[in-house]
């Protein structure tokens, strides 16, 4: 990375389910090695509330599927370098996506109407309001690095952490695929 001390680095959840942040927490005793070439600058693993500025390397595990979600990942490309898409649902929307077929009403009204027995109301300020279709992170940014699977297993993400902030652009070709 950059000639100034640590790198830095980032992890982010958006719509999805936590999967790639565990695979990630499975590199046990090797999250020490990251460590020690990296200063984890913000993560949903720790309590930091606002994205930092200049940030060398972003894993966004998820699809953008809330206005919150957008407005975030653009603000993250902006800060960040090179920017990773962590798993199936970065990758290409995966699981979060099945919701496009309905909409997103339709999905709001089942879930908080139709299947409620007290009180049956759409929230409106518990919840960001809902794209009308799921994206995968790059149809909203440019993403630098793919990285498939569901989750990608530790050995997958730690090579792809070790090669970026070793300065090279990893070949996970052999590595993972879709859904694996």
């Amino acid at each position: 990375m950059s000639e100034r001390q640590k790198a830095r680095i980032a992890t982010v959840w958006l719509d999805g389910c936590s999967g790639c942040h565990m695979s990630f927490l499975d590199l046990d005793e090797k999250l020490l090695d990251v460590l020690a070439q990296a200063d984890l600058v913000y993560s949903p693993l720790v309590d930091y509330k606002e994205f930092p500025e200049n940030v060398d390397v972003t894993l966004v595990e998820g699809a953008v599927s809330s206005l919150e979600d957008l407005e975030k990942i653009k603000l993250i490309r902006a800060r960040t370098k090179i920017l990773v898409s962590l798993g199936d649902c970065a990758v290409m929307a995966n699981v979060p996506s099945m919701r496009n077929p309905f909409g997103a009403r339709a999905v709001l009204e089942r879930a908080y109407l139709e299947n409620v027995t007290l009180h049956p109301q759409i929230p409106q300020q518990v919840i960001p309001p809902l794209l009308k279709r799921v994206r995968p992170v790059h149809q909203v940014v440019k993403v630098d690095v793919f990285v498939p699977g569901c989750p990608p297993s530790a050995a997958t993400i730690g090579y792809v952490v070790n090669e970026l902030l070793a300065g090279r652009i990893p070949d996970i070709t052999d590595k993972t695929r879709f859904g694996a």
